[in-house]
């Protein structure tokens, strides 16, 4: 592949044209259509995959006249070969949608070039033979780090893989698994640092969670949390945004499955 096939779709022409322009703009997309509509988008995809050239990823605007993003966004999941989603928003409480819909990324507008950089690389991350995927590929899974919890005299190892979430109390942590939880003598900031390349990430002053035990998100007039089991774990304003950016991130990874 030579470059990705992108389709950028916003039905107010100034940003339509801004958005194309940078995509144009990055080494990695070799062809940019456009369309200012849902329905347009969608024999556009629809002829391109007839010819053949199937678009590798939409740039979608949620808001639109007719059929929304979110809408196309549901459609285009159910394509035999789906599009890879990055929306494009000026607005927030949609991101729960692109989390379910397994979009790619989440961009707000004005777009910054070096975000839409980053959501670029997600999308060839995710495609096998796009440029820059083999260099994705190759970068291994970090392993788990088990650590030692004392337990009525009794020394047991807990696995990092099987933490679902931890609680500061103190200058001690507590890790919660499936079968209870472990007090432990290490600062959550400590946790934090150790296992950031393992998924886990910050939400709260008290709370860190492994992103992949997360089951869903809620965002209502302002306040965010996530539930992991029967626990709703609250996140704190300045956490919202990154936490929503690294879920949509990781939901391409269920596609693949």
């Amino acid at each position: 592949m030579t470059g990705l096939r992108v389709l950028a779709v916003d039905d107010e022409q100034p940003a339509l044209e801004d958005l194309a322009y940078l995509l144009r703009a990055d080494a990695r997309i070799g062809e940019v259509a456009t369309a200012r509509d849902g329905a347009s988008a969608l024999k556009m995809l629809d002829r391109a995959m007839a010819e053949g050239k199937p678009v590798d990823a939409v740039f979608l605007d949620i808001r639109m006249r007719g059929l929304d993003g979110v809408v196309l966004g549901r459609l285009l999941a159910q394509f035999t070969r789906p599009p890879r989603v990055v929306f494009v928003t000026a607005y927030e409480e949609h991101a729960v949608d692109a989390f379910e819909i397994k979009a790619e990324d989440y961009l707000l507008k004005p777009v910054r070039p070096e975000r839409l950089a980053e959501a670029i690389r997600r999308v060839c991350a995710s495609i096998p033979d796009a440029p820059g995927a083999a260099a994705e590929a190759a970068r291994a899974a970090p392993d788990a780090e088990t650590i030692p919890v004392e337990l009525a005299g009794v020394t047991r190892f807990v696995a990092s893989s099987d933490v679902r979430y931890v609680e500061a109390q103190g200058d001690y942590a507590r890790l919660h698994t499936a079968g209870g939880s472990h007090l432990v003598r290490i600062p959550l900031a400590a946790l934090e640092e150790r296992w950031a390349a393992a998924g886990f990430v910050r939400v709260h002053r008290s709370h860190l969670v492994a992103l992949k035990h997360i089951d869903e998100l809620h965002i209502d007039s302002g306040r965010c949390t996530v539930r992991i089991g029967d626990t709703e774990i609250p996140v704190s304003r300045r956490h919202t945004r990154e936490l929503r950016d690294l879920l949509v991130r990781r939901a391409r990874k269920g596609r693949a499955e």
